[in-house]
């Protein structure tokens, strides 16, 4: 069966082209599977918007209902970093129903990747970051209340730490969450996982990959997961205009298959989400978020 993968047009919610989130690589990822095969009829799974009683799992139901309605307060808004209008509400409903269809869809076929997600700076309280829900704390939470999962891990791989998933999930034991992130990046003020590794400026291929070969054992002998999900942020780039850190396209690809042959290798489903990446060249950063599916495809 091909490698299975959540989608909707409505992940692109139009921002300008100059804007710092380049939301146009949502339609050019597609593009780009569609034209590496990997984007079939049967392969292509349609998001749905997440219930307000999933998202209320997760965070404040005050703010979940502000940004249903459209309501978020302008102060909130500036710490997200974009308006929260009806596009992007949408987006954020669909991104995070996206990821807990793809969880399903993995516990079921042993592996599925979302087309968006990755949304770690969301916090109980508020968004933040780029993030206005937190798709995979929802999903974790909503997976425990379905007791369709009863030990789960978070390997975030994104350059910036996960502090909004850490937030949220600090009091959850049954949830384990690690960051692997460059030092001096945002946030600034960190919220502890627990457990973080933080990389230098300029990290490149080599040292990374050392890094994450020795930490992935001790993760997979941690507990017997029912699910990890599987933040493969790609600001990790040497091009990336955000990111500080130096891998190179081979590299993420070496880190994809790092994670995700763990994992599956030892039976256990894996749930892939986008994350990060931010560059003017956004056909070179589409691709750069294919690795993550061609990668997931030969373990389907």
């Amino acid at each position: 069966m091909p490698l299975q993968i959540v989608h909707h047009p409505d992940y692109d919610a139009g921002f300008a082209t100059n804007h710092r989130f380049p939301m146009s690589k949502y339609p050019l990822l597609m593009e780009t599977l569609h034209a590496r095969g990997l984007a079939g009829p049967e392969a292509l799974n349609t998001a749905e918007p997440a219930q307000a009683s999933w998202l209320k799992l997760a965070h404040a139901a005050d703010y979940v209902d502000q940004v249903i309605s459209c309501s978020v307060p302008e102060k909130i808004e500036r710490e997200i970093g974009f308006p929260v209008g009806p596009r992007v509400s949408l987006r954020a409903q669909l991104a995070t129903g996206g990821t807990i269809l793809a969880a399903r869809l993995a516990l079921r076929h042993g592996i599925a990747c979302n087309t968006a997600g990755g949304s770690h700076h969301a916090r109980r309280a508020h968004g933040a970051g780029f993030c206005t829900f937190n798709d995979v704390a929802v999903a974790s939470l909503v997976l425990l209340a379905e007791s369709a999962a009863q030990n789960i891990l978070v390997v975030d791989l994104d350059v910036h730490q996960g502090d909004g998933t850490a937030d949220i999930l600090s009091d959850e034991p049954r949830v384990f969450t690690f960051s692997m992130h460059g030092e001096r990046n945002y946030p600034v003020r960190k919220i502890a996982s627990d457990l973080d590794i933080a990389l230098p400026d300029g990290t490149g291929d080599v040292a990374y990959l050392e890094r994450l070969a020795a930490i992935l054992p001790e993760l997979s002998a941690r507990a017997h997961w029912d699910i990890v999900f599987y933040n493969a942020g790609v600001d990790v780039h040497a091009e990336d205009r955000l990111g500080r850190l130096a891998l190179s396209n081979d590299g993420l690809r070496a880190r994809d298959t790092m994670v995700i042959d763990r994992f599956r290798a030892i039976g256990i489903p894996v749930c892939g989400v986008i994350g990060g990446g931010y560059s003017t060249d956004v056909p070179a950063l589409a691709a750069r978020h294919a690795i993550l599916f061609e990668v997931a495809s030969g373990t389907a």
